[in-house]
């Protein structure tokens, strides 16, 4: 994930969607530059 992506959600457009839940904002930055979906566990981590 890039700064230039944000805001960060899930799920991502490219998931499928059979396996989609309700989109969520995830709080990368305020998180440090690492956050976790609370639906599926997808696990995000900001590069730049």
């Amino acid at each position: 994930m890039r700064r230039a992506d944000l805001p960060l959600s899930c799920p991502q457009p490219s998931m499928a969607l059979w396996n989609s839940h309700p989109r969520v904002y995830l709080p990368i930055v305020d998180e440090g530059g690492q956050s976790d979906c609370p639906y599926c566990g997808a696990q995000y981590v900001l590069v730049d």
